[in-house]
């Protein structure tokens, strides 16, 4: 195997398959989560933040982060790629469901309604640090309770921004996709290869 172009600041099994899409070599570099410490990123909105700062600010940290992990390792220098992903409906931002229950909230509230969907993408390289954001709008059909209830006892959007998954069971529930599908899954690749180009790494 030959070494890895670059690193990639995410433990998202979905980005990592994305990525892979785009025949790149990649090392993951798996930032922590709340798990026992603290985390390396604290996905957490500011007052009055709006929600394309917010996405750029969480896609810029993790791709810091990653950078910081890489020299603390004594890793090879490679650029550090970050992203974030964000489901936003009237202004709010649709983070994780905390649990089933707030996985219930967020379907409910998307359901019948179109939303957007933020997803940026950040590459560390030396002292530079190049942003893609990908905006993409996502309606859902009207939902019924009791359909809305089996989806969330699958258990599939508890680690879904939205509390959905567009690859997964709730593309049932899509009516209409405006923009970028693998932004939506959460790693947008045409702008992941521009931001690559930048830097001299051909894709394809």
């Amino acid at each position: 195997m030959s070494a890895p172009l670059l690193y990639l600041a995410s433990r998202s099994p979905r980005r990592h398959a994305l990525l892979r899409q785009l025949d790149i070599e990649f090392e993951p570099l798996l930032l922590r989560e709340a798990i026992g410490r603290p985390p390396d990123v604290v996905e957490e909105v500011k007052d009055a933040e709006p929600a394309a700062h917010y996405v750029e600010r969480m896609a810029r940290t993790k791709a810091q982060v990653g950078w910081q992990r890489m020299q603390n390792r004594k890793l090879a220098e490679r650029p550090v790629l970050g992203a974030d992903t964000e489901v936003v409906l009237d202004g709010e931002v649709f983070g994780k469901p905390r649990d089933a229950d707030d996985a219930l909230r967020m379907v409910k509230r998307l359901a019948g309604r179109t939303h957007q969907v933020l997803s940026t993408v950040a590459l560390r390289w030396h002292e530079q640090t190049e942003v893609e954001i990908s905006v993409s709008k996502v309606t859902l059909r009207r939902l019924a309770a009791a359909e809305i209830e089996r989806y969330v006892a699958t258990g599939e959007p508890m680690d879904k921004a939205g509390g959905y998954a567009i690859q997964g069971r709730a593309a049932g529930f899509i009516t209409r996709l405006e923009g970028s599908y693998s932004g939506v899954v959460g790693l947008p690749l045409a702008e992941t290869a521009a931001l690559l180009a930048r830097i001299g790494v051909s894709v394809l």
